[in-house]
């Protein structure tokens, strides 16, 4: 029998609006399933049931007095533990924040709830999201929705377990190097990286930079757009904000006809590692896939020195953000965000031009792959889960892995460039985990990269072989669920 919670966000926001369900049914429902789920997986942290109920008695009142309604009215919303959130602990995921209660909601947050969504819960997160992983030191690591002795890829790892184990119906995310992507592959659902400055956030502290984006996450791709709608914002905090931006088209993608487009694939964007089993599943994928498309043929962009300019560009992240921190104690700061902290004080001002230079020439080569290719598909993940509780693979099916974004390059290639990129279930791998499929779009095109998205979402429905895959808790191994 489905669960109100099961429903897709657009589902339930229309039952709600035509009275046939309750928000406090759907409350109920979702806590009901984070009781009997989260235990295992640890996806959600901080939550407030209480003041969630209460919220949605006052969503079904509204409802009840015809009042106008919200685009996410009585939707209950999970926030990444990374985000401000008025009243309920944030941790950053670091034990300096353990007890952090803000006072106010950052944009993005008081965006959901102006919309009508009920923000119950703050998903897991590494330290200060720094990491392919969901592990920490105040709440512990996060497991696979198909087997929690797995990782379920990080930074927005909670999310992507919350929604695949239908906790919540949105949640939301952010992405560096494929913080939104990862998880959501390794999890069976929809993560959405968009333009950089559609979703503003006022505290980006290197406001120009293309890598940290704000986004959504869901179990497909039209709960997707509509989440999208709500957190995009041309608020002029943000320098990379769209002025003059009509969010509400964003529920709206344009219709795509797939036999009019010009796609191209690459497995590793001709420089990443892939493990070798997902480069026969990506393999599969695109020959299921032909005949689809105007065109579909391999290329790999042009990303000639993208490996060193990106560990460069990334670091002085950190040292914007840690300097106070490191200087006061190292021994504060986790080992993932120190050592890449340390790694930022060994470049020059030399070494960020140069590194910002080989970004520039990359992002117009890209501009060039564009204007012969209207996407690209690619993986999202490099390779199978591994074990929750390392903080990332040293190998991968035999191949040395030298550093924690080793197995990133197939997702953070795409964040230098500030192209759009949204990662879709596409069936399963060989071990039978979630397989995702990253489909990139031109500059600025969000709205059609969700429609085209959505197009492909449609073709994988219909072979059972590259359907979303559906984790049930009661074929876990005894073990994990234990």
């Amino acid at each position: 029998m489905t669960e109100a919670c099961d429903l897709t966000a657009v589902e339930l926001r229309r039952l709600i609006g035509a009275r046939r369900l309750s928000p406090v049914e759907l409350m109920r429902s979702c806590i009901a399933r984070c009781e009997a789920t989260n235990p295992a997986v640890n996806a959600l942290v901080a939550t407030d049931f209480e003041r969630g109920l209460d919220a949605a008695r006052d969503a079904e009142a509204a409802v009840m007095r015809g009042d106008p309604l919200g685009p996410l009215h009585g939707l209950p919303v999970g926030i990444k533990d990374l985000n401000d959130t008025a009243g309920l602990r944030t941790t950053y995921g670091s034990p300096l924040f353990r007890d952090h209660v803000p006072e106010k909601d950052e944009r993005l947050v008081a965006a959901v709830r102006q919309a009508g969504g009920i923000v119950v819960a703050k998903t897991n997160t590494p330290e200060f999201g720094t990491g392919g992983n969901t592990i920490n030191d105040v709440y512990g690591a996060t497991g696979n929705p198909f087997d929690p002795a797995l990782s379920c890829g990080g930074s927005s790892g909670g999310s992507g377990v919350a929604l695949a184990l239908s906790m919540l119906p949105l949640c939301h995310g952010s992405d560096t190097g494929g913080s939104l992507r990862k998880p959501a592959a390794w999890c069976g659902v929809v993560g959405y990286r968009p333009t950089p400055g559609l979703v503003a956030s006022e505290r980006r502290r290197l406001g120009l930079s293309t890598l940290g984006v704000q986004g959504p996450m869901a179990r497909d791709v039209a709960d997707t757009a509509l989440f999208l709608s709500v957190l995009a914002s041309g608020d002029s905090r943000d320098p990379m904000a769209v002025p003059g931006l009509d969010a509400a088209a964003l529920t709206r993608p344009p219709t795509v006809d797939p036999a009019r487009l010009r796609v191209a694939w690459s497995v590793d964007l001709g420089f990443t590692p892939i493990a070798p089993s997902i480069r026969r599943v990506f393999a599969d994928r695109v020959r299921r896939l032909d005949g689809t498309f105007a065109r579909l043929e391999a290329e790999d962009p042009d990303f000639a020195g993208i490996e060193e300019a990106y560990r460069v560009v990334r670091s002085v992240n950190f040292l914007a953000a840690y300097k106070a921190i490191y200087e006061d104690d190292p021994a504060k700061l986790g080992r993932n965000t120190r050592t890449n902290y340390e790694e930022g004080l060994k470049y020059s001002l030399a070494d960020f031009a140069a590194a910002h230079a080989t970004q520039t020439r990359i992002y117009r080569a890209f501009q060039a792959f564009f204007q012969r290719h209207d996407l690209l598909i690619a993986p999202t993940q490099a390779m199978s889960p591994f074990p929750k509780d390392q903080l990332y693979p040293t190998d991968m099916e035999g191949m040395s892995l030298s550093h924690y974004f080793a197995t990133s390059g197939i997702t953070y290639a795409i964040s230098m460039t500030g192209h759009p990129a949204i990662s879709i279930p596409c069936g399963v791998d060989e071990k039978g985990l979630p397989f995702g499929l990253q489909i990139v779009g031109p500059r600025g095109g969000d709205a059609f990269t969700l429609g085209a998205a959505l197009a492909l979402e449609r073709l994988f429905a219909e072979d059972a072989a590259t359907r979303r895959p559906i984790p049930d808790p009661g074929k876990w191994p005894q073990a994990s669920a234990a």
